[in-house]
Order: structure tokens, then sequence, then C-alpha cells
């Protein structure tokens, strides 16, 4: 099978590349192509940021967020995980799987876009659908950190009520523990490569090409918009114990938007918290948003003591 070559680690560039590649880069025959990202999660079309996302934890750590233009799940992607793509006009991740199995791996399709191993879950994938082509594009953990993995994914407060899909937290695992014979993740991408390739050759991908990529990542896939704007509505409790005493929100957001604010608890005010609540109703869940509105009306007049960036991290789940 012929191929693309993509280096880039950057997962917003990454995701205009498969949009690219599927609506604008035709090909008579099928292609693949074998990619990384830097730290980042990777939320599917339908879901909804906040409430399958640990934002605070990602912001503290520098791990990016990025939406993809298929359906599924939220991923963990870091440097020790390999993504594949394939598009054509009838693809499967089969021809994965098989190289998969002549490298040694007794290997098995799931119903639900997994690929196991040992009864462990080492790949997830997903597709879409354009006019008569379609993607298909996965993970292969090699030596992923699982703990950054769990901890990205565990959302505080949320009760996984978006109308969009949740995710799966499945018994996952890592290939490295099963190929020994690699004793790198560059070492196996070379192997990876070649059996799917099969001495087929790489296809042209010339810099005005990857420009017009990089155009479509600044205007679409790194922009507010599409990473948040897109969640459908959910609904958050944010609780702590702050100096005033305890606080609780419950939120509701649709696209990214405050569209119902209430707190509760044993906390001591000045003024009705409900007022507060009105102001920040109709604003981005987002510190850039929520930090200036905060400090204009001074939230120490409700919660005693209470800084704006006191409230703001307990609204963020910081």
């Amino acid at each position: 099978m012929r191929f693309l070559t993509n280096p880039s680690t950057d997962p917003w560039y990454n995701m205009s590349f498969d949009e690219y590649c599927l609506e604008r880069y035709l090909s008579d025959d099928s292609y693949f192509y074998l990619w990384r990202n830097r730290p980042s999660v990777i939320i599917g079309l339908n879901q909804n940021a906040y409430s399958e996302v640990n934002l605070a934890y990602l912001e503290a750590h520098g791990i990016a967020l990025a939406r993809r233009v298929t359906g599924g799940g939220a991923v963990y992607h870091d440097l020790q995980n390999l993504n594949y793509t394939f598009i054509g006009r009838d693809v499967t991740p089969r021809p994965m799987v098989e190289a998969l199995r002549r490298l040694g791996l007794e290997v098995e399709l799931t119903g639900r876009n997994d690929i196991y191993v040992d009864g462990r879950k080492v790949s997830g994938y997903a597709r879409r659908v354009w006019h008569d082509r379609q993607i298909v594009h996965g993970t292969l953990m090699y030596d992923v950190d699982l703990g950054t993995l769990s901890r990205v994914l565990d959302v505080p407060g949320s009760k996984l009520s978006a109308k969009g899909i949740a995710s799966v937290r499945s018994r996952v695992a890592n290939l490295k523990d099963y190929l020994p014979q690699f004793p790198s993740l560059d070492a196996l991408q070379a192997a990876l490569q070649d059996l799917l390739a099969a001495g087929d050759g790489e296809m042209p991908f010339g810099e005005e090409r990857r420009a017009e990529v990089q155009r479509l990542s600044d205007g679409k896939f790194s922009t507010w918009d599409w990473i948040y704007g897109q969640s459908k509505a959910a609904d958050l409790v944010r609780s702590g114990r702050l100096a005033c005493g305890t606080v609780e929100a419950h939120l509701c957001l649709d696209r990214g938007v405050i569209t119902s604010l209430e707190f509760g608890g044993d906390f001591l005010g000045g003024l009705p918290a409900a007022q507060l609540a009105g102001r920040l109703t109709g604003l981005r869940f987002e510190r850039g948003a929520l930090l200036p509105a905060l400090s204009a009306a001074d939230p120490a007049r409700y919660f005693d003591g209470v800084g704006a960036e006191d409230l703001a991290d307990l609204l963020l789940g910081a």
C-alpha cells in the first residue's frame, strides 16, 4: 500500500492533516500514514470536553486538547503512542491487524472498534465516511504513561450526563509488554511501515499542501469554537472548602457556554450568591472569560474572604 509521511507531533495540525487528506488528497488507491502526537487528549466529534476530560489536569501539565472529525471516545496520546490512518474507498483496520499478527501477536478485533491482545485493549479506532471515501484511524499504545492516561479522563464533579458519547475506560495494555524484540517505538514503527507498504512507495505531499493543512489547523482545529464550542449539553457539580465555608456549584453547559448556575453550601456571604450566578450565566466556561467577570463582581461580597482566582479555580475544577 502506498503511503504519506507526516512527521508532525502537533495534535491540531495532525487532526487537520486527517481531514485534508480525506477531503482534498484524492487517490484512486487506498493509502496510509503513521504519525504521533505530543501529550494530548483527543476527543470524539460528538463528545463534551467538560464532562469527558479533566481540563484542570491538562492545563496544569501542559497537555493539549484536540477534537477529531470521527466519533467515539476520548483517548490520550503521548510520544510513546503510534497512530495510524487508512484512507480510501473501502478501508478497514485489518491491514494493521494483519501486520501485528505477522509480528507474532495474537490480535483480535472487537465489535466496539477496539483491538485486543490477550484480553487487553492495545488500540482503538474510529471511522468517518466522506462522499465515496472513508477514513479509519486509530491508536497503538507502545509504552504510554498509563497513570497520566487515567488522570486525564478522571473528571472531577461530572455526572457524565453529556448527550454525546461517553468514553469507555477499558482495561488497557502497552504493546511493549508483548513485543520484547523491539527496543523502542521507532523500531516498531519502522517494522510496521515496511509490512504495510509491502514495497510500495511514498506519495508526494509538498510544502504548498502542508501550508494548507496549517491554515486549516489555525482556522479550525486549534480554535475554541471547534474544541469546546462543539460540546453538547452537560451537567457538572463542583465543590470545595473555601474561606467562607463549603461552596457547591451546579453548572449546566451547552456549546461551552454556561446556561445555568446555582450555588449551594454552608458558606457565609453578604449578598445573595444567585446574583453572582446570574452575572456568570451566558459566559464561556473558560478562565479567560470567567476571571475578568469575577474580578469585576468581587466574589467577596457573596462569599466572605473569597477572591476571584479562588472561585474560578473551584468552578473550573482546578
